[in-house]
């Protein structure tokens, strides 16, 4: 009366066998990660440190650049200013040699020129000189 195989249900020797290599292979796989996760974190970091090395060297190039540029400017600068000095002493040989005062009075009527919309007004003086607070007035109002 007491019958082994229908009390029990067992599953097909297939399925057993299935979940058996699932279950091996999850292990291997996990095994497998414990020796290439630290492979690749040095992997990884020596990638990064390439990167900011990259990085670094092209920062330099650029400054290296920046400068060669500020230095091109200066020598610039140097030349316009060696010029400027050349047009000054011709024109001081010009004036014989020596600086008069016309000159002067010329040279400060000349930069005037650059003032952009300020008023100046020129008074000359006994000694030819002209007046330089020429706008002390302006902000005075009559008083009553």
């Amino acid at each position: 009366m007491y019958n082994n195989n229908s009390s029990i249900n067992m599953p097909p020797k297939g399925i057993i066998k299935g979940i058996l290599c699932g279950v091996a292979c999850i292990v291997i796989v996990i095994i497998a990660m414990a020796f290439v996760k630290p492979w690749y974190n040095v992997w990884s970091q020596e990638m990064e440190g390439k990167a900011e090395f990259a990085k670094a060297e092209q920062n330099r190039k650029i400054k290296i650049e920046e400068a060669k540029a500020n230095l091109e400017a200066e020598k610039l600068n140097a030349q316009a200013e060696i010029e400027r000095a050349k047009g000054a002493a011709e024109a001081i040989r010009i004036e014989n040699g020596s600086l008069t005062p016309t000159y002067i009075q010329y040279l400060w009527v000349r930069q005037q020129g650059d003032l952009n919309n300020k008023t100046v007004i020129y008074v000359p003086t006994e000694t030819n000189l002209p007046i330089l607070e020429a706008t002390r007035g302006l902000n005075d109002t009559p008083q009553n």
